[in-house]
């Protein structure tokens, strides 16, 4: 029987300006994820970890911490946008509206520019805006980022699956 490939992301060839790539899974974040992150990475802010203080602010309890939030949408895009590269640089992060814990994140990002890269052919640059958009519809985080991705024909063999025989499960 044949073994057929799963994803493996997109080539610069794939990107085409004006697309917009949604995340297949959304992603509800919980109080532990803030709060370890947020004890993991020091803030030491007490709006993402510590309730009475989040009861006296303007949103009326613990925001979730807008680190994580960048994290787990870029997280989210990986798969459609930077599985075959790496970022080059973060622009225009905003944060127009709250996430609190028990919300669900979705993630699409749109493809604003593709060029090829000047100083590496096997490469092309891309430019993407990505919104990480709550339940209710509400933007929480936007920001644009570019991202360095190879070209088919000169990216490394993905199959990564070793090459060694296995006694297969009997049904």
């Amino acid at each position: 029987m044949p073994v057929k490939p799963g994803w493996e992301g997109r080539y610069f060839e794939d990107f085409n300006v004006g697309d917009i790539y949604r995340c297949r899974l959304g992603r509800t974040v919980t109080e532990n994820d803030n709060i370890w992150f947020t004890l993991l990475t020091n803030n030491t802010n007490q709006i993402h970890f510590n309730n009475e203080y989040g009861k006296r602010t303007e949103f009326g309890k613990c925001l979730i911490n807008s680190a994580f939030t960048l994290a787990v949408v870029a997280g989210m895009g990986v798969a459609d946008v930077s599985e075959n590269g790496f970022a080059l640089g973060w622009d225009e992060i905003k944060l127009p509206n709250p996430l609190f814990a028990g919300d669900t994140l979705y993630s699409e990002s749109e493809v604003l520019e593709k060029r090829e890269s000047k100083s590496k052919p096997q490469w092309g640059i891309v430019k993407v805006r990505t919104r990480g958009i709550q339940q209710e519809g509400k933007i929480v985080i936007d920001y644009v980022r570019s991202v360095m991705v190879w070209k088919k024909a000169h990216a490394p063999k993905q199959d990564l699956w070793p090459n060694v025989q296995y006694e297969k499960a009997k049904a």
